[in-house]
């Protein structure tokens, strides 16, 4: 099932009502909606968004792995 484009346009962050990115899956099926400034991403399951902050899941997460480890001193 696909997203509406122009449901995407219409759709903002429910928190701090900024833009939101669509990310996809390996396969270019819509997996979630992210909002940068509060790095969070809302799950979007059978073509529906959930745009609940409970159930979001953190980039912080995902920006902790991808960051690489400090040197030591």
């Amino acid at each position: 099932m696909s997203l509406d484009h122009r449901l995407l346009t219409l759709l903002v962050c429910p928190l701090c009502k900024g833009p939101l990115e669509l990310l996809r899956d390996g396969e270019q099926r819509p997996l979630e909606l992210a909002c940068k400034a509060d790095r969070l991403a809302f799950p979007i399951r059978d073509g529906m968004p959930v745009m609940l902050e409970r159930e979001a899941r953190s980039l912080l997460d995902a920006d902790a792995d991808a960051a690489p480890a400090a040197p030591a001193p």
